[in-house]
């Protein structure tokens, strides 16, 4: 049965409750007092006793009055005591019935907010997630309950938009390699009888397209894999992994006259060495391809993590949030430069997974610094 009470019945029965225990308390500690008063007074004997020897005159007392005196005098007291306990419940009882009333009434005016959560609960999807509660009211538990739940309302607003666009973005990515090589066969195919020059070109067109396609489901992988949190792992060291990075991206540092240099101090890492040497590549990878000809990159390792530094076009403080985000290449467009524009949503994705964590910092002079900090070794 009180299993289908509702919260507010529950409250009200309990605020009748306690009133009517409290009551119950007060009425017997009233009606013991009351007769322990009663009991202390002097019998009638001891009341004739006492005028008499006030009087100066002693005189032997009528046992047989006296006697009746008193059980009248004990009929009236418990008749008062058993008058006044009845009086009391009565009082009691009406009074728990304002109680509950009063109880009830609170109750309603107390839990109409929560009911306001609930409402919200209910309506929340994809389509209401904008709503916000903004409970008004003071500073409670439910006040609390209302700003936590409008802040979730916001962090899935904000997940729901960012998939939306990292759909989109993906889409498009997608759909250009594919573009190109429907384009490019379909030209040649349209030809009467195409060379072997341009057979050729339709091959390079196509197997460029390919990997393009390739790299970037490469990329949405990584990027999949690194959202999901890294407990243990192998012990490896991240001044090794940016060496190997750097060794890596040398060739096409030189053909974009970038020079790079390293200074690598051990960092003992525990974790996915995989995702580890992603994010690495690509810290080193960017400050390479978003770099200036004839810039520098520089590349330093230590107690602080691991440090990438390059040159490149001047980036408003503001705009160095949208850097992390999946597909922003800063200026360049999706069908311009190298890449995916997945590299730092990968890195960032990857240090959260480590319980760690990526900053950049805007050079006035132009270029970045990103930090990437993961949690020391025990």
């Amino acid at each position: 049965m009180s299993g289908r009470l509702t919260i507010r019945s529950r409250l009200t029965l309990l605020y009748g409750t306690v009133f009517l225990l409290g009551g119950l308390m007060l009425i017997a500690i009233m009606v013991f007092s009351v007769r322990s008063d009663i009991l202390n007074q002097p019998t009638t004997e001891q009341l004739h006793d006492q005028a008499s020897t006030q009087a100066g005159t002693p005189a032997p007392p009528d046992n047989a009055a006296v006697a009746a005196e008193e059980r009248i005098r004990r009929q009236l007291r418990d008749d008062d005591l058993e008058q006044l306990a009845l009086n009391s419940v009565g009082v009691l009882g009406v009074l728990v019935l304002l109680s509950g009333g009063a109880g009830w009434w609170i109750a309603g005016r107390t839990l109409n907010r929560l009911r306001q959560v609930i409402d919200a609960a209910k309506r929340a999807g994809e389509n209401t997630l904008h709503e916000r509660l903004d409970l008004p009211g003071p500073r409670d538990e439910i006040k609390e309950l209302g700003d936590t739940f409008d802040a979730m309302l916001a962090r899935l607003d904000a997940s729901f938009e960012g998939q939306r666009r990292f759909v989109a973005n993906a889409s498009h990515e997608l759909r250009t390699p594919l573009a190109v090589t429907r384009t490019a066969v379909e030209v040649t195919l349209a030809k009467q009888s195409a060379s072997e020059a341009q057979l050729r070109a339709m091959g390079e067109d196509v197997r460029a397209a390919t990997l393009r396609a390739e790299s970037l489901i490469d990329s949405l992988l990584t990027l999949a894999r690194s959202e999901q949190e890294v407990r243990g792992g192998e012990l490896d060291d991240l001044g090794d992994l940016a060496a190997e990075a750097v060794d890596a991206v040398r060739r096409e540092a030189a053909r974009h006259a970038v020079t790079i240099t390293a200074d690598l101090g051990s960092v003992p890492v525990r974790g996915d060495v995989a995702l580890l040497s992603r994010a690495v590549e690509n810290l080193v990878e960017n400050a390479v391809r978003h770099n200036v000809r004839g810039g520098s990159v520089r590349v330093t390792s230590g107690a602080g993590g691991l440090r990438v530094v390059n040159d490149g076009a001047v980036i408003e403080p503001e705009l160095l949030g949208q850097l992390f985000e999946p597909f922003h290449r800063g200026s360049r467009t999706r069908l311009g430069g190298d890449g995916v524009g997945l590299g730092l949503s990968i890195v960032r994705s990857v240090a959260r997974a480590h319980g760690g964590s990526v900053e950049a910092e805007a050079r006035p002079e132009g270029g970045l610094v990103v930090t990437l900090t993961l949690p020391p070794v025990e």
